[in-house]
């Protein structure tokens, strides 16, 4: 089984899943965005943690919006609480952690990608 973090995408299979053209790609790339893995031969390949991300960013410039400054930082912020959440998965002892779980699963977020969050304190 392959983890999400191995890359086995070419450019063309995330272009066509993403629904976008292989140069928006690399134009993400160019951006700071996105940042696949490259093969000697200077292939870009893309794993499933950069398919997720590559379709988090097409949501947000094409259904939101946002631009790309505005993208970054969404993206940005969005990492930044996945740590903070790994961290404090660490951290927390039982108690807490379910006292945390049992928050997250009542709390209504609109933007806020709450099941990422309970895997990440569910491990």
């Amino acid at each position: 089984m392959i983890d999400k973090d191995t890359p086995v995408y070419m450019i063309s299979i995330v272009a066509k899943i993403a629904g976008v053209h292989p140069q928006t790609l690399r134009f993400y790339e160019n951006e700071g965005l996105i940042k696949p893995s490259r093969t000697e031969g200077r292939t870009r390949l893309y794993s499933e943690r950069d398919l997720i991300r590559v379709k988090r960013i097409v949501s947000l410039t094409r259904e939101r919006g946002v631009n790309v400054a505005g993208t970054h930082l969404i993206l940005k912020l969005e990492d930044d609480l996945e740590r903070l959440f790994t961290t404090l998965a660490e951290q927390l002892d039982d108690t807490a952690r379910e006292l945390l779980i049992s928050l997250l699963k009542e709390m209504k977020f609109e933007e806020l990608d709450a099941e990422k969050l309970l895997s990440i304190l569910e491990r």
